[in-house]
């Protein structure tokens, strides 16, 4: 994940640990278990800079966000490696799989230029349940 000044973000002491704690913490979690985790390590930060500073990372690209059922949004540093990807999540547990969709990047462009869209975002989101919480235990 890149520094907050690289994305347009202005540095600060707070908006560096943020991107720390990220990179730190694995699977998705909502900005409270973000500010949460800040403040048990001594940092002085709102948690509306949480908010704020989540979302800008959102917008650059650098972290993934989701929706779970319960309507809260969760975020994770992202594994940039695939760029544009979406997600396979398991409901249980929480796993996340990131994955390349090259049929869904084609349908949303033809979609789009069918009805005179350009510059269209998209975002997938498979809910699933894994194999582990299923209790299959075949490979």
């Amino acid at each position: 994940m890149s520094e907050p000044a690289a994305i347009g973000v202005r540095s600060t002491r707070q908006r560096s640990a943020i991107a720390d704690v990220l990179r730190e913490q694995s699977g998705f979690h909502s900005a409270q278990e973000y500010f949460d985790l800040l403040r048990n390590r001594g940092q002085r930060i709102g948690l509306t800079t949480v908010y704020r500073t989540l979302q800008a990372l959102v917008a650059s690209g650098d972290v993934d966000m989701l929706v779970g059922a319960d309507g809260e949004a969760r975020y994770r540093g992202c594994g940039q490696a695939l760029g544009h990807h979406h997600h396979l999540v398991c409901r249980q547990c929480g796993r996340t799989v990131e994955i390349a969709a090259t049929e869904v990047e084609q349908w949303a462009s033809s979609v789009a230029v069918a009805h005179g869209f350009t510059s269209v975002d998209h975002t997938v989101e498979l809910v699933g349940t894994c194999r582990n919480c299923a209790g299959d235990t075949s490979t």
